[in-house]
């Protein structure tokens, strides 16, 4: 029960991979290299040539454009081997950004990622290792009480009570687990937000979601089947372009119908 999963359905290839926040700038000059740095400390832009000359804090803005009209200029200084943005970016991270060097500007789009919520990323056999031994410390614990009370008051009737109790206490937790892990069982959707965040980065660009299917793999881990209609000429590699920011999709199968 580790992370390598199999499943019944055939399936496209789908590299998942930690994204690490940083876009690639081709200038004239050399490849310079954009990123949202935020390990420990307030995000800001960091911008460092990977090749070429070294950039100077002076020529270099970054002016993020956010999809309700907001807009931000950030000036740079030089922290040693790269710059770095004065002001802090505000969450969440999902913009249109021009970046200007000298006297060229070059657009990059950095988008927020999607995780999977609740319920998908709850590891059960865990889960229900951790209900087993609860369950036997709170009825032990219950089944002690009931006896100390029968003997020093004679309340005889502790003891089918603490028994009662206890049953109802394991009861309770042992259908959430059954429902939980019936739903994978059964291929259900284990989360509808990133379903409704699916459908609209397929259809954000015309095309149609004629069917999706969304189900668990493992803990966190995802698969979806995703079937297009569009008129475009484009193959099943743009979309899963498309869904790249799905971090929580581990497979990803993509059928194109014109």
């Amino acid at each position: 029960m580790g992370h390598s999963h199999s499943h019944g359905h055939a399936h496209g290839g789908h590299d998942h991979q930690d994204h690490d926040e940083s876009r690639e700038i081709v200038a004239p000059s050399g490849v310079v290299r954009l990123e949202v740095f935020e390990d420990g400390v307030p995000p800001r832009f960091r911008l460092r040539a990977q090749t070429g000359p070294a950039l100077t804090a002076q020529a270099v803005t970054v002016e993020t454009l956010r999809p309700d009209g907001a807009r931000q200029v950030f000036t740079m200084t030089d922290r040693g081997g790269y710059l770095e943005s004065v002001d802090k970016i505000p969450e969440p991270h999902a913009f249109a950004a021009n970046v200007r060097i000298g006297k060229d500007i070059y657009p990059v789009v950095f988008e927020e990622h999607e995780q999977a919520q609740g319920s998908a990323t709850r590891d059960n056999n865990m889960r229900a290792a951790i209900v087993h031994v609860m369950a036997d410390a709170a009825v032990s614990v219950l089944v002690i009480v009931g006896l100390l009370l029968a003997r020093a008051f004679g309340w005889l009737w502790m003891d089918p009570v603490a028994g009662i109790i206890g049953a109802c206490v394991i009861a309770s937790w042992s259908y959430g687990l059954i429902r939980d892990t019936g739903a994978i069982l059964l291929d259900m959707n284990p989360d509808r937000s990133m379903a409704s965040k699916l459908r609209q980065a397929v259809e954000g660009d015309g095309d149609q979601l004629a069917d999706l299917h969304l189900w668990r793999l493992g803990p966190g881990h995802l698969g979806a089947i995703v079937s297009v209609v569009t008129a475009k000429p484009r193959e099943a590699d743009y979309y899963r372009s498309r869904l790249a920011r799905f971090t929580s999709l581990s497979t990803v199968e993509v059928t194109r119908q014109s």
